[in-house]
């Protein structure tokens, strides 16, 4: 767990006011199957495959996997800079991701990225931790770091969590 006790905070009031915002369809089947901000920062550990949600031009959804990683209250993943989904987000930066595991949970994000190492231009301020963080999980020579792969942090707006039984996810 990377979050301070701030980020935790922020993290639930927006797991509180998303749940609060949602149907009433989508509120019977997640009250009371659904984890705290602290549960879900110690279940959401390492790696993990999210599908991703972007835009085209002409308005038509694409979905396509990435690897995430949830550091302080977000997610994180990254493309390489060639990528059509890396293009949808440079000209549309909304995106959705979900992350499952079965049917033992489902994370569930709407937001904006922002880029973290772009091209051309300053990179984000915490750039230099997280690069560290990838290049610990992937290996320092995995990619050409600088001209390969672009990531993002993924800014929610909106985020549920299903999870009917904490105790499968946390089990040794």
């Amino acid at each position: 767990m990377r979050e301070t006790s701030e980020e935790l905070n922020e993290l639930q009031a927006l797991l509180d006011a998303s749940l609060s915002r949602s149907t009433t369809h989508l509120r019977s089947i997640v009250t009371e199957r659904t984890l705290t901000a602290v549960q879900l920062t110690q279940v959401l550990t390492g790696m993990c495959t999210l599908a991703l949600s972007t835009v085209t031009a002409k308005g038509e959804p694409r979905i396509s996997g990435a690897d995430g990683h949830f550091l302080h209250g977000r997610w994180y993943f990254g493309t390489a800079r060639s990528a059509a989904k890396a293009r949808h987000l440079a000209a549309r930066p909304a995106a959705s991701v979900a992350h499952m595991r079965g049917e033992d949970l489902g994370v569930f994000t709407h937001g904006t990225v922002e880029v973290l190492n772009p091209e051309d231009g300053e990179p984000a301020s915490d750039w230099p931790d997280l690069l560290a963080y990838f290049k610990d999980f992937y290996g320092d020579d995995a990619f050409d770091w600088d001209n390969d792969v672009v990531f993002y942090r993924l800014h929610p707006h909106w985020m549920t969590v299903y999870a009917p039984d904490i105790a499968k996810l946390t089990a040794g």
